[in-house]
Order: structure tokens, then C-alpha cells, then sequence
């Protein structure tokens, strides 16, 4: 059986984070989860760029254009949307997880999902770095590791195609 898969390897690769400014107390802490995680795994400070969109509904449009110039092997979406007492998270919250969804699939780009959907700002504050880990950590990591998986996908096919 041959098995691919990726490994926790980012040097020489190239990243885009788009993180909202909205909910920045939490998203900064997701941030520098994301770019610790890059650093930890080999990424040069230059391969990543960080992109700071208005707020959560941004996020997709920014990613599309990211992954539209072609200069990244994967994309880390990071944000925070918080219950309020209306409607508006829902479709915030929906409506993002779709469009970064469709950003992956439509470019064919790896793209990981960092955004918090929470009740509480305490939910958010522990998931961005207190007792329940830091997401913007786990998200990039996930990236540098689809990034890895796709390039060994492309290796592997093009193996088999040459016999």
C-alpha cells in the first residue's frame, strides 16, 4: 500500500493569512498563534503575508484575490464572530465558512479555516490562546501540512503517469 500524506514542513513554501480586524482583542491572538506555528515549521518571515480585512463577511473576497496571484501554497482564514442577540451571526458566521470553502475549492488552493464562531467572548479568549489552545496555531498548521499533502499528491501523480 503506498500511503501519501503531508508532513509539518513550510520552508520554501509561501502563505497568506487574511485576518479580520473585527474582534481584534481575539483575532491578534490567532494571529500570532498562525505566525508561530509558520516559524516553528521552517516558514522565512518573507513567505508569509498577513492581509487584515474589515471583519469576518471580508474574509473570502480577500483570500479569492490572494489565491488568484498565484504566489501561495496555502491560505490561513482567521477571524472571531460572536452571538449577539440577533439573527446577524448566523449568516455572518454561515455565510464566511461557505466562501472560504468555496475559495479552496474553486482555486484549488488549500485554505484553513481559522475563524471562531462562539457564544461568549470568554469562548473566543480561551480558544485563541488560554486553556483551549490557540486556533490561528492549529489553522496554519493544518495549512503548511495540506500544502505539503498537495505537493506530494502532484509527485505521486506525475510518477504514475510517467510509467
Amino acid at each position: 500500500m503506498n500511503v501519501i500524506e503531508g508532513h509539518l514542513s513550510s520552508a520554501g513554501r509561501r502563505f497568506g493569512i487574511v485576518a479580520a480586524r473585527t474582534n481584534d482583542l481575539v483575532v491578534s491572538r490567532l494571529v500570532d498563534g498562525a505566525l508561530d506555528a509558520f516559524r516553528r515549521t521552517g516558514a522565512a518571515d518573507q513567505d508569509v503575508v498577513l492581509v487584515r480585512a474589515p471583519g469576518a463577511w471580508e474574509i473570502p473576497l480577500a483570500l479569492r484575490d490572494l489565491a488568484r496571484s498565484g504566489k501561495f501554497d496555502a491560505l490561513v482564514a482567521l477571524g472571531a464572530v460572536l452571538r449577539g442577540g440577533t439573527p446577524h451571526f448566523e449568516y455572518v458566521a454561515g455565510e464566511t465558512a461557505k466562501g472560504v470553502f468555496q475559495v479552496s475549492l474553486e482555486l484549488d488552493l488549500p485554505v484553513a479555516f481559522g475563524v471562531l464562531t462562539c457564544d461568549t467572548l470568554e469562548q473566543a479568549l480561551e480558544r485563541s490562546g488560554a486553556k483551549g489552545g490557540n486556533k490561528g496555531f492549529e489553522a496554519a498548521m493544518a495549512a503548511v501540512e495540506a500544502a505539503d499533502l498537495r505537493a506530494n499528491l502532484k509527485k505521486a501523480s506525475s510518477r504514475r503517469s510517467a510509467r
